[in-house]
């Protein structure tokens, strides 16, 4: 019985399904191609040699979503689908709303009429918001401060009280920190449209010439040499994090809040500089004013994970500033625009 992974053609959701694949699961794909390309789940067959149904659905089309469900015995669900960018968010939070929240609601609905309960859920340390409580502990209030966070805050409480209305459902909410990195093969990474929102994509990007320089945010926040401090994890990392859930959610009802980071943070500054030794050479950047929202220091407290997940991560500030150097030589211009419609040897896309 496979399981559905909905955006799974994202820069998270293809590391996952490698990993899936790589671990013996069936897996079936649900993406929408609106911040992602098909092409990376071509690279997902060619790094694991197994195919699987991909679909081209949105999750607020509900219609669409119950044939899914009515195609495959789904067993369970790993949620990733949904719009990410705290700036964007802002300048159009109806957007967010209506897709994060709606979408999710969508899902749920259909996976309880098909008798389906448990999910490993996408959220984000955004909820914690501007806590200055370091590290961030799961048992933190959270006062998420921009749409985006708080999209991430509403689908935790959902699906807290769908837990509440119905006790068969099991749930894995994970509090991804700062997803950096790419698989070892450099086939699949981080494809951000336009300017990179994230730290190590727009580095790599002036490293390789794409852009000109590195904005750095601020260099007077109060940590040791001015520049934000913040938890980065692997992405492959991550992805385990998310087998580990499912392990957890099969054996197992009730809600359950993990953070997946390291525990440690490394200011801006840093990360320019191991990024420059891996690659061997100068990265250019300007400091800037401050983004509003941002704080001083952000960094996990991954025990609970540890504890009930047997989870940690593993691969340092090198291997991540490696990997994501191989990916980004590989493929300067991410993945190539493919025609939406195509076929993995049997897999499906549904219009």
């Amino acid at each position: 019985m496979p399981i559905l992974i909905t955006g799974g053609a994202g820069y998270i959701g293809t590391h996952t399904c490698v990993e899936l694949l790589q671990a013996g699961y069936e897996i079936v794909v649900v993406d929408n191609f609106l911040n992602s390309k098909p092409e990376a789940l071509r690279r997902v067959v060619e790094i694991t040699e197994k195919d699987f149904p991909v679909y081209e659905v949105d999750l607020l089309n509900k219609e669409s979503l119950m044939r899914v469900f009515a195609e495959n015995n789904i067993e369970a669900v790993i949620h990733f689908a949904g719009l990410k960018a705290v700036g964007e968010s802002v300048a159009i939070p109806q957007r967010y709303y209506q897709n994060n929240i709606i979408g999710t609601l969508n899902l749920c609905e259909v996976m309880e009429s098909f008798g389906v309960f448990r999910m490993v859920f996408s959220s984000s340390a955004t909820v914690y918001g501007m806590s200055n409580n370091i590290p961030f502990m799961e048992e933190l209030p959270l006062q998420a401060t921009n749409p985006y966070g708080r999209t991430k805050l509403i689908c935790e409480q959902l699906l807290q009280d769908l837990y509440i209305s119905n006790q068969k459902w099991s749930i894995a909410l994970l509090r991804y920190f700062n997803p950096v990195g790419a698989h070892r093969s450099g086939l699949i990474g981080e494809d951000p449209n336009g300017i990179p929102n994230n730290l190590l994509p727009y580095i790599s990007q002036v490293a390789v010439g794409k852009l000109k320089e590195l904005k750095i945010f601020g260099d007077d926040y109060h940590t040791h040499d001015g520049t934000g401090v913040r938890d980065y994890i692997h992405v492959v990392d991550l992805a385990v994090g998310h087998l580990k859930a499912l392990d957890k959610i099969y054996n197992s009802q009730g809600v359950e809040v993990y953070n997946l980071g390291t525990g440690r943070g490394y200011s801006v500054l840093e990360i320019v500089r191991a990024f420059e030794h891996v690659a061997g050479l100068e990265i250019p950047y300007r400091i800037v004013e401050r983004r509003a929202g941002d704080i001083a220091v952000s960094y996990a407290d991954p025990q609970k994970a540890k504890r009930e997940l047997y989870w940690v991560a593993e691969r340092g500030i090198d291997e991540m500033c490696e990997d994501t150097w191989r990916w980004q030589v590989n493929n300067p211009n991410g993945f190539e625009e493919e025609q939406n419609q195509y076929n993995m040897n049997n897999s499906l896309i549904i219009e």
